[in-house]
């Protein structure tokens, strides 16, 4: 079997941390987003994955090389020479997608879910369409592109952008399952798959719609990245627990769904949870208090420190008596000086932040 996974660019979305590594690489839970996708589609038989890209691969090349080695597969770069948007990348990759009759699956490197790939693969072989999209509920449809079945199917009948009146309240979650056949309908140009394609493999009755149950979030910006990490830990603490710190392992005040890396090393009195991920070779000082953040290889929190709703970048340090809150990012190497108060700023690597920064900015 084969996949495509949509990578894109520069990742601006998730900068500061994007600066200094490629988004797919960027760790999610202790390891790359990217990997987390290929350990899923690994164990229901892909084979081919193909990565999207409209600039320069090279950075991942090394990484993802040893995952080829690891899991058996072929891991193709497939780089456009301009962007082609969510569809022109299939026709690109249209060798390896279409070398056999097999179904390919198609998915957006920014989402993450439980990837229900073989209950979805068995849906699409059974309705015998083209082609089926992975949708989740959400609670403001309003919002959205809304998927509108055909009565008492999950046959797709049409696509309601932003409706005022309801007509649904499930959306594309950006995860498919296609035939070859659709490479047909994709020209090598800048193409949307959700305005240009569907909208035509619905009208012939060959798209369906397959409920995801379970968390859902696109973790593409830094807020998304912290409530995805949060519903990633709630859905480890249902399915393995054992991965998630004991607070028999720790002595700490364990506030829930906490991950710690083997390698981090945590003082006294401290305060973690809920929704904390800790890095490898952390350092968290004496008296910390750490609740839905996330902490990244080789950073520092210092004494008494207080990190909430925020990331700290590798081998960054949070000063002693310092607060960081409302969605810091603190970029590679960003030190901020003791009893220093930070809401909301986005910091460039290697900078340092020596004086209160008291509402959203960009610091570089």
């Amino acid at each position: 079997m084969k996949a495509l996974i949509l990578v894109g660019g520069f990742g601006t979305r998730l900068r500061p941390l994007t600066l200094t590594l490629p988004k797919p690489l960027v760790e999610f839970a202790n390891k790359p987003m990217i990997l987390h996708q290929i350990e899923a589609l690994v164990k229901v038989g892909v084979k081919d994955v193909v990565l999207a890209v409209n600039y320069k691969p090279e950075v991942m090349v090394s990484v993802l090389k040893k995952y080829e080695e690891k899991f058996g597969i072929t891991i193709t770069f497939s780089v456009e020479e301009e962007p082609l948007g969510t569809a022109g990348p299939l026709a690109l990759a249209r060798d390896i997608l279409g070398k056999d009759d097999s179904p390919f699956f198609v998915l957006n490197a920014d989402v993450t879910c439980e990837y229900p790939f073989a209950e979805m693969l068995a849906f699409h072989n059974d309705h015998k369409g083209e082609g089926t999209i992975l949708a989740t509920k959400v609670e403001e449809p309003s919002k959205y592109g809304v998927i509108v079945v055909h009565e008492g199917s999950s046959m797709i009948k049409c696509f309601v952008e932003k409706p005022q009146e309801f007509v649904g309240n499930r959306i594309n979650a950006g995860i498919y399952v296609f035939n070859p056949s659709v490479l047909k309908r994709i020209e090598l140009r800048p193409t949307s798959i959700e305005t240009e394609v569907f909208p035509q493999v619905a009208l012939e009755k060959q798209l369906f719609m397959f409920d995801l149950n379970g968390y859902w979030m696109d973790v593409g910006q830094p807020r998304d990245f912290l409530s995805g990490s949060a519903l990633y830990l709630s859905y480890i603490a249902k399915s393995q627990p054992q991965l998630l710190a004991s607070p028999a392992d720790y002595d700490f005040v364990h506030g829930g769904n906490v991950l710690v890396h083997p390698s981090a090393k945590i003082g006294a009195n401290c305060k973690i949870g809920p929704n904390v991920t800790i890095g490898p070779n952390v350092v968290v000082g004496d008296g910390v208090r750490l609740s839905h953040c996330v902490i990244l290889e080789g950073a520092t929190i210092k004494s008494h420190a207080f990190v909430r709703n925020s990331i700290v970048g590798w081998h960054s340090s949070v000063g002693a008596w310092s607060r960081l809150d409302g969605t810091t990012v603190l970029g590679d190497d960003v030190h901020v000086s003791d009893e220093v108060y930070v809401n909301g700023a986005s910091v460039l690597p290697h900078k340092s932040i020596s004086s209160n920064v008291t509402e959203p900015k960009i610091v570089m």
